[in-house]
């Protein structure tokens, strides 16, 4: 995975006037692979002033800034896609277990972005996958996954009172996401195709 749509987006974040009003890197990252999941594929024009709050007037001062963030998403946007359907998908460098908070901030702003995200193309996840479906348990287990990773404490209170090894299942967890999500948006795919 090539770094630089990162280091692109990495650069307009180091402005401190643009970081208080852009979703972080981590939780924009999050976003996209959300959008790049989704089962119907949205211009990114529908979904780029969420990054930024919603506000029809973006924070840049520029329209070349304007032009570099979009590039950067899209990127990030063609990458997540591109590895979601070729099962290749990986977490974010920056995002990993923390020993003492469970998880990494990275990871939990990402699981943020990512649940943000899914708000979005809810409608169009449970017309795919509506409640009653077997795929509906494969949606729901990767939601539940990301759910949990974005609130730590309480999915370790959760587990220990099943008397499960919440650290281990937790590690669990995390590393099941990648195939859980390439599994879905593959599964995605293929109901859309045959509608």
């Amino acid at each position: 995975m090539s770094s630089q749509p990162s280091s692109q987006l990495s650069a307009l974040l180091q402005d401190p006037e643009l970081a208080d009003q852009l979703l972080s890197e981590a939780q924009t990252r999050g976003f996209v692979t959300a959008m790049a999941a989704a089962p119907h594929l949205l211009d990114p024009s529908e979904w780029l002033a969420f990054l930024w709050g919603g506000d029809e007037i973006s924070p840049f001062a520029s329209h070349e800034d304007l032009e570099a963030y979009a590039n950067a998403i899209i990127n990030i946007w063609n990458e997540s896609r591109e590895a979601l359907l070729s099962g290749s998908w990986q977490w974010p460098e920056t995002c990993s277990l923390d020993d003492k908070e469970l998880v990494s901030e990275d990871t939990r702003d990402f699981a943020e972005g990512m649940l943000q995200g899914w708000q979005l193309t809810r409608d169009d996840w449970e017309t795919i996958m509506p409640e009653d479906s077997e795929d509906n348990a494969l949606l729901g287990g990767v939601l539940l996954s990301i759910s949990l990773l974005y609130d730590p404490e309480n999915a370790m209170m959760v587990l220990a009172e099943e008397g499960a090894d919440g650290l281990a299942q937790f590690e669990e967890i995390f590393n099941s996401v990648p195939t859980m999500l390439c599994g879905l948006t593959l599964r995605a795919q293929g109901l859309v195709t045959l509608h």
